[in-house]
C-alpha cells in the first residue's frame, strides 16, 4: 500500500494553492465541521459524486491539520475509464494509486473479496472516501448508491460520515472567472452501525442502511 507519509505531503502540499484558489475565485463554504469532532478514530466518508473535481474539494474542505488527513479513496476498475479519451491515462493506474485510490474489484459478487482493498485501509485506522453512487451524477442528482459503503462499515466497525458537495455540477471556466460559482462541502452526523460479519450480515441490511444513508445526503444543505 502506498506509503502513508508519502500520500500525507501529496494531499496537504496543494491544499494552500486550492484554498487559495477557491476564495479568489469562488464562494466557498465548508458547513458541519463540527460534526467531525464526533469522531474519535478514522471514518468513513461517502460523498455524492457532482464532478472529478470532488476528489479536490473534500480534502480542501477538511482543516490542514486534520486528524481524517490523508484519506484514501474507492475508484473502479482501470478497463472501467476505457471510453474517457486520452482521460483514460490518468484514471484507474498509477495516478489514481498517487492519490490514494484503491478499485474495487468487480464481477465477483462477494463483497468481503470486491472490497478487500478497502476493508484492509480501514482496519489500518486510515481513513477512506467512497462515492457509493459509483460514477459521477449525469443530471446533478444523486443517483442510487451501491451498498457496499454500508457492508465496509458493519465489516470494520468505522463510523460514516455523510458528505454533500454542492454547487460543482456543470462546472465552467466563464462561471469560474465571473466568480458565479458557489460550492459547499456539507459534512452531516456520523452514522455509526453495529459491528457484524459477512456470516451474521445480510445483504437486505446493507441495502436498506444504504438507502437510509442515501436519502441523508440528499437532504443535507
Amino acid at each position: 500500500m502506498l506509503n502513508l507519509l508519502s500520500l500525507l505531503i501529496q494531499q496537504k502540499a496543494p491544499w494552500v494553492i486550492v484554498r487559495i484558489f477557491l476564495a479568489a475565485f469562488c464562494n466557498f463554504e465548508v458547513r458541519g465541521l463540527d460534526n467531525l469532532r464526533k469522531v474519535n478514530g478514522n471514518a468513513i466518508f461517502a460523498c455524492n459524486h457532482t464532478s472529478e473535481l470532488d476528489i479536490i474539494l473534500l480534502p480542501a474542505a477538511l482543516p490542514f491539520w486534520s486528524k481524517h488527513s490523508p484519506m484514501f479513496y474507492t475508484s473502479r476498475e482501470k478497463s472501467f475509464y476505457g471510453g474517457l479519451g486520452w482521460r483514460r491515462h490518468f484514471y484507474g493506474g498509477i495516478l489514481f494509486k498517487l492519490l490514494g485510490s484503491y478499485p474495487v474489484v468487480v464481477g465477483l459478487h462477494d463483497y468481503n473479496k470486491s472490497l478487500s482493498n478497502q476493508i484492509r485501509i480501514l482496519r489500518d485506522r486510515r481513513n477512506l472516501c467512497i462515492f457509493p453512487e459509483g460514477r459521477t451524477t449525469p443530471n446533478g442528482e444523486v443517483q442510487s448508491f451501491k451498498s457496499g459503503v454500508a457492508y465496509i462499515s458493519y465489516i470494520t466497525s468505522v463510523p460514516i460520515i455523510p458528505v454533500k458537495i454542492l454547487g460543482i455540477f456543470r462546472f465552467s471556466v466563464k462561471r469560474l472567472l465571473m466568480r458565479k460559482i458557489h460550492l459547499a462541502v456539507c459534512f452531516g452526523d456520523p452514522i455509526f452501525l453495529p459491528a457484524k460479519n459477512e456470516y451474521s450480515l445480510t445483504m437486505e441490511e446493507c441495502k436498506d442502511t444504504t438507502n437510509s444513508l442515501r436519502n441523508i445526503i440528499i437532504n443535507m444543505v
